[in-house]
């Protein structure tokens, strides 16, 4: 009987150690990504309170964390009054690269986020960046 146990318990361990390590495994599969990935330092910037008819603009750092090459294919603003521009090279894995912004304020009033689409071949093909700004009458 003695043995028995001893033959169950070894074989319950066992399996336990093999359902474990298979567990780790696919957890260090999920957090190593294949291909480009792009990381923005932010994805937001807030002007807070401008006048109408003023310009904004800034500048969007990201670095491909991925392990291969970043190819932004497309950047589109959500209105005419947002301007991307961004690089058509290629990003290599641990590089950095730039999405320069600008915002016109003419015509608008009140809360706006302009909001802009970065088309590529990372792991998330879509990622978005916005300019938020509160735009008051000028001379306020």
């Amino acid at each position: 009987m003695k043995k028995l146990i001893l033959i169950f318990a070894m074989a319950f361990t066992a399996f336990a150690v093999q359902a474990q390590s298979e567990s780790e495994k696919a957890t260090a599969e999920k957090e190593e990504v294949k291909g480009p990935v792009i990381t923005f330092d932010e994805t937001e910037k807030d002007f807070g309170e401008i006048s109408q008819g003023t310009k904004v603009e800034h500048t969007f750092k990201f670095t491909n964390t991925g392990t291969e090459v970043l190819k932004i294919s497309n950047v589109a603003a959500t209105c005419g009054c947002t301007v991307p521009k961004w690089p058509k090279e290629p990003v290599a894995p641990g590089k950095t690269g730039e999405i320069k912004v600008s915002f016109n304020s003419a015509g608008k009033m009140g809360k706006q986020r302009s909001v802009v689409r970065i088309y590529s071949n990372a792991s998330e093909p879509i990622e978005k960046v916005a300019l938020i700004s509160n735009v008051t009458k000028s001379g306020r």
